[in-house]
Parts: structure tokens; C-alpha cells; sequence
């Protein structure tokens, strides 16, 4: 899970990026970057850490230009620990080409074995986007053959990416004195959109709406699946599709708990997902409890709480704030190791006693990933003095391994996988456990969106829509986090939600 941006502007950029970042914060706190270019020369500074403390006043004044991209990242391949992973990655030829991606490769060893022995370009790290840089440097290389670079050779390149790379991938390639290329990959699993300045024509690329309008620039529309858009230096925006049969199939995740609420991706507002989330899983509730048994509704903060809102609004159950979170902390599912994870949860959460003394309480969460911050915040609310303290999640349960670019990569982390419902609640030690069901979430989330036939849900069903994914890719995956647990993964036959359980 990545946050990036991109901006072709008639003044310095620098400044806008920054805050651009800043406002993509949430996608990734492990290392940010930013390069600018101006009169055919790039300027870049990157580093491991928080967008406010990669960039100082001295950075910031050594990055000039009128054109530049920048990404946030939370490492889902390679190394969280190696400073060189941290993006954007540059290669000189051809033209001088500086990536940023947001997403996952799943055939990554195939194209680093393509790109020694065929396209004799070096990999010097363990990430999947220096390789997807080489691929399509190589490809520009080979559609420009040697002459001008024109838009029709990018675009030429850009579909014999897609015809080489699978997984999910949303790109922002900055092109020294041509511009800024941008594109996702056919299955538009991973977001992308882009808007203008109508004072200035300006054209800012980025992961979500929020980067644009908190920039003051108009979301235009979403880059469509397979689609590559090319912004010269002059401002002119060219656009072609490159895939052969594009489909849209955006993460779910996204409107569970990756993205902000004040964004809209692919049409869909993630606010309004997430509230129509909370009416689906009170019938949930309705349907396991009677809401006489519960006292008061609370969101555990913050992704939750238009869904708890909505649900309270249901249940007719009065909706409490019960915990204060301390903003200064960073988000537990994103924080990298189980035990930092666990110290994180009573550093950035208290409890208010008096909203939860003597009460049966309702906690109202977003999703369980691990289940280590729902354990926590159960104990919390015990230790506060809740009679009973139930819990439900806005998301169904998370059984499945993700290999497009969030961090749930093995089985072992997921306290979903191979437990029923009742050994999940026994291990966060909550009095009821009340997930939502899967086709409901999908119903709710497409409600704006009724065109949308499919969402990759691969955590929730283990359904992976690039069909490229087997128990080998798994097996690796589970390796490099230590465990080997592809085998025991029918693809083929996914386990559905125990909605009976």
C-alpha cells in the first residue's frame, strides 16, 4: 500500500507535492520521496520515515522544477529496512526516467530473470518497482528507437507493459524535459485519478481525490483500467487505452479501511460506502442479537465510524464516542512487526470510563486483519468496566493472504484463516463476534457504482481476478515471511464466509 502523485504546473511544484503527500500520509509511513525536474536536469530526496521528516526547508529548496511526482510507502516487497527501496527510482537512459507505483507485481521473478538474460538491464534491490521501472525503460527504448520521443511511442510501451507484468499497479513516471506519464494496470485494482487547476491548467496525478482537492485542483475523472495518460510540459494531456480487455475490479479494501473518507475512487465516495456498510451489517446484528442487549454503540476509531454511526442509526442504539485517540501515533495495520503493532494500540487509544461502566457495550470496528488491536481494545473496554462487550466488524473475515500490494501476506498473520468464527472470538476474548457477510459488503460498496460487476476481494474469498496467482506464488510469499502455507490454499475452490457459524 502506497501513496503517490504526480503534477505538470507553470510554477514550482515542490510545495504541492509535499502537501500532496501529506495528505496520502495514511497510505504509507515507512519512506517518502519526491523528485522535481527543471530544464531537462532532476533534483530528488528520499528517505526512510514520515513526509515531515524526509523533508526540510533545505530539501525542499534543493528540489526545483515545474514538473515532479512523489510517493509514500509502506513496503509490500523487498525490504521495509533498505533506504535505497525507498522511492522514486531513476534510470538515466532512455531520457532520464524516475518511477513511483502503488501496488504489487506478481510475477516479479520472471520479469528480473527477463531483464538479465534478454534486456541486459541491472536490478539492484529486492523491490518489484525498480523492476517494473527497467521493463518499461526498456520498452521506451525499444518503441522510440532512438528518435524524438512522441506520445504514440509511450503509449506503444505502455501496452507492451501490460502484455509483461501482472499484478496490480498504479504508476506516475516522471520523463526528464518530456513530462509526466501516468497508468494502471488493466484490472484497475489499485486507485489513480487526476484533476486540474482551472486558474492555471495545471495537472496533478495522484492515489486519491483527497490529494487533489486539498490542493486546490478539480478531480477530472479516474485513470481508467489499462489506461496511460501522458502530460507533456506544455500542460497538453494526451490519453490512450493499452490494454487489451481492460475490466475495472477496484480493492475492496479501499472503502474498508485503506483510503480516506473525504475521497471518491472510481466513482464510489468511500464515505458513502461506509455508510451503507453500517446498514448492512446492523441486519447482521439484528439477526444474531436482539438490540435490546445492547447499551450503547461505539466506533473504534477512525475508519469505523461512518459505519457504526449508520449502524446505531438502525440498531435505534445511542451512538457514544468511547475512545480518544492520540493522532501523534500511527496507524496499527500499517505499523511493520506484530509487537510494535501490539505497544501501539494503548499509545494511541483510551478509553472514557464512563461510557462503558455497567454497559453492554457494541464496538464497531472496520475490519480483523490480525486480530491483536481487537483483543487489545476488548481487554480496554473490559478494564473500563463494560458488563458485556461485543464486537462487529464492517468488513467480512480477512481468511486470505493479499498479493496486490497490501500487507497481509501470509496465513499465520491472519486470525481469520483456517478459525471459524467462534475460535476467532474466543481468541479476542469478546462476548459476541458479529462479522459482515461478504456479497453484502460488495452490494453496498457498488451501490453508486451499479456498473461495477466485480471488486478484488482476494483477502475476503481468496479469489485472485489476475489468474495468474497458484499455490507456488503463495509458498514464495509465505517464505519470505517464514512460513509455507500455499499448500494448504485451494484457489480453485475458495472458502466462503461461515455465515452459519
Amino acid at each position: 500500500m502506497c501513496g503517490v502523485v504526480g503534477i505538470v504546473s507553470k510554477q514550482p511544484v515542490n510545495q504541492v507535492i509535499y502537501d500532496a503527500l501529506l495528505l496520502l500520509q495514511h497510505r504509507g509511513q515507512d519512506a517518502a520521496g519526491i523528485i522535481t525536474g527543471q530544464a531537462g536536469k532532476l533534483y530528488m530526496q528520499k528517505a526512510r520515515g514520515m513526509v515531515r521528516d524526509v523533508f526540510r526547508t533545505r530539501n525542499m529548496r534543493g528540489l526545483p522544477g515545474n514538473y515532479g511526482l512523489g510517493q509514500v510507502r509502506y513496503p509490500t516487497a523487498g525490504s521495509a529496512d533498505s533506504e535505497e527501496e525507498a522511492q522514486p527510482f531513476y534510470v538515466n537512459a532512455p531520457f532520464g526516467l524516475a518511477l513511483a507505483h502503488n501496488g504489487n507485481l506478481t510475477n516479479t521473478d520472471v520479469l528480473r530473470e527477463e531483464l538479465k538474460t534478454h534486456d541486459h538491464r541491472h536490478i539492484n534491490t529486492g523491490s518489484d518497482s525498480e523492476v517494473l521501472l527497467n521493463v518499461l525503460a526498456h520498452e521506451i527504448d525499444a518503441a522510440s528507437h532512438g528518435l524524438p520521443l512522441k506520445p504514440a511511442d509511450l503509449f506503444k510501451a505502455v501496452r507492451a507493459v501490460h502484455r509483461r507484468i501482472r499484478g496490480s499497479y498504479a504508476v506516475v513516471v516522471l520523463i526528464a524535459g518530456h513530462g509526466l506519464l501516468a497508468f494502471r494496470d488493466p484490472y484497475g485494482i489499485r486507485p489513480l485519478c487526476f484533476g486540474t487547476q482551472d486558474e492555471d491548467g495545471d495537472i496533478m496525478v495522484a492515489s486519491e481525490s483527497v490529494a487533489l482537492e486539498g490542493n486546490g485542483y478539480k478531480l477530472v475523472r479516474d485513470v481508467a483500467p489499462g489506461e496511460a495518460v501522458f502530460v507533456d510540459l506544455e500542460g497538453r494531456l494526451h490519453s490512450e487505452q493499452c490494454a487489451e480487455n481492460p475490466t475495472l475490479n477496484p480493492c475492496i479494501f479501499e472503502f474498508v479501511y485503506l483510503a480516506r473518507p473525504d475521497s471518491v475512487l472510481d466513482g464510489i465516495s468511500v464515505y458513502q460506502a461506509r455508510l451503507n456498510m453500517g446498514e448492512t451489517l446492523a441486519q447482521r446484528v439484528i439477526s444474531t442479537m436482539p438490540p435490546s442487549e445492547i447499551d450503547v454503540v461505539i466506533p473504534v476509531p477512525e475508519s469505523s465510524r461512518p459505519s457504526a454511526m449508520q449502524l446505531a442509526w438502525k440498531l435505534g442504539r445511542p451512538y457514544r464516542e468511547g475512545f480518544v485517540k492520540n493522532r501523534y501515533v500511527g496507524r496499527t495495520f500499517i505499523m511493520p512487526g506484530q509487537a510494535v503493532r501490539k505497544k501501539s494500540v494503548r499509545q494511541k487509544l483510551n478509553a472514557i470510563t464512563q461510557e462503558f461502566a455497567g454497559r453492554n457495550v457494541l464496538l464497531v470496528d472496520d475490519s480483523i486483519v490480525r486480530g491483536t488491536t481487537s483483543r487489545e481494545i476488548v481487554q480496554m473496554a473490559r478494564e473500563a468496566g463494560a458488563r458485556k462487550v461485543y464486537l462487529a466488524s464492517a468488513a467480512p473475515p480477512v481468511r486470505y493472504p493479499n498479493v496486490y500490494g497490501i500487507d497481509m501476506p501470509t496465513g499465520r498473520e491472519l486470525v481469520a484463516h483456517e478459525r471459524n468464527i467462534e475460535e476467532v472470538r474466543q481468541i479476542i476474548g469478546a462476548d459476541a463476534l458479529i462479522y459482515q457477510d461478504l456479497e453484502a459488503m460488495k452490494r453496498a460498496v457498488r451501490r453508486e457504482r451499479p456498473d461495477i460487476d466485480t471488486f478484488e476481494a482476494s483477502c475476503f474469498d481468496g479469489c485472485y481476478i489476475t489468474g495468474d496467482v497458484d499455490a507456488a506464488l503463495l509458498v514464495g510469499s509465505g517464505a519470505n515471511r517464514g512460513e509455507d502455507f500455499g499448500s494448504r490454499l485451494n484457489l480453485q475452490n475458495a472458502e466462503q464466509e461461515e455465515s452459519q457459524s
